[in-house]
């Protein structure tokens, strides 16, 4: 799902998909280092939070036998620990199974703010091997209108590695 988007004039789609393209190659090196989920949610949210100098805020939500969608792995400052139930962006991407770019966070229904610096947000499902959604990626920027399309292609393609 795509709301309100706008090129981020911050790195250029062509910049941009030539830095993701090289980040996806380290990850697939090092994706084979470990089965372990857990190891490899870690690896990706380290990996993209040092390289993509616009985000602030870059790690995994997943849902845990209750249902509740609770912070797992991240980078940056200090996280909601558990998401209110299908409220804000994270449940946007669980409910609609689909990603979702917000260009201005502000404008978002029932946005969560854990951290008011947040100003832009892309969410992405994370999947087991059976298809089922089981989780989120979730990065925020400090700056508006940081992601796009580029960004939602790049993102659902390395969360793809976490089941390689």
């Amino acid at each position: 799902m795509l709301l309100h988007i706008t090129k981020a004039p911050f790195m250029d789609n062509k910049k941009k998909e030539g830095r993701y393209e090289r980040i996806y190659k380290q990850l697939e090196v090092l994706m084979n280092k470990s089965n372990d989920k857990t190891a490899r949610m870690c690896t990706i949210a380290s990996i993209l939070h040092h390289k993509m100098e616009d985000f602030f805020w870059t790690g995994f939500y997943l849902l845990n036998s209750e249902g509740a969608l609770v912070v797992r792995t991240y980078q940056g400052p200090v996280a909601c620990m558990e998401l209110e139930k299908n409220v804000g962006v994270c449940w946007a991407g669980i409910n609609t199974k689909e990603s979702v770019v917000v260009a201005n966070v502000e404008q978002f229904p029932g946005h969560i703010a854990c951290d008011s610096r947040s100003k832009s947000e892309i969410v992405v499902p994370v999947k087991n091997e059976k298809g089922d959604i089981v989780g989120v990626l979730d990065v925020d920027s400090d700056k508006l209108n940081t992601f796009n399309e580029v960004d939602q292609v790049m993102l659902e393609k390395i969360v793809e590695l976490l089941n390689s």
